[in-house]
């Protein structure tokens, strides 16, 4: 238990935390309370995209051919909606991201927000893997700096 390794993910090194004094220890578990702080933040993000491109696929489902000739209220920005008529239940015209809009029609823009999902998922997941693993190694660190301490204190107590 006193060695951490990550062999799986690229960029990660094998260390021996026995071989770390408590300082070092600390500013190690330090830098990954920040990792895990960034997943979080990261996840969060992705759940919001997630949860944005389920809503627009949502949306597009409900265009139908007898939703022809019916006002609905378009958004402008997010929180800004003016009236308008659908007048083409065949097409409609999707955000594609940083400002960009693209023309589909409606089979293959429930397929695109359906893939967008999909993609957001699998990266929130990944996340979430690294994340575990990254909460492995801070554990151990944890560990190890507790007995370290304890070393530390019976050193002490036995010197006195």
């Amino acid at each position: 238990m006193a060695t951490i390794s990550s062999a799986p993910a690229p960029g990660m090194h094998q260390i021996d935390l026995s071989k770390l004094n408590l300082n070092q220890l600390a500013k190690l578990k330090q830098q990954l309370d920040q990792e895990l702080n960034v997943f979080q933040d990261s996840l969060q993000t992705l759940k919001i995209a997630q949860g944005k491109f389920v809503e627009s696929g949502e949306s597009v489902e409900k265009i139908t051919p007898e939703t022809k000739g019916k006002t609905i209220l378009v958004p402008l920005t997010g929180s800004m909606y003016v009236p308008g008529t659908i007048l083409d239940t065949e097409n409609v015209i999707i955000d594609i991201g940083t400002g960009y809009y693209a023309q589909k029609d409606i089979e293959s823009a429930k397929d695109y927000f359906k893939r967008k999902v999909q993609f957001v998922t699998e990266q929130m997941e990944k996340i979430q893997l690294m994340g575990i693993e990254k909460s492995k190694v801070r554990e151990a660190i944890i560990m190890m700096m507790e007995m370290k301490v304890q070393a530390q204190a019976q050193a002490q107590k036995a010197t006195s």
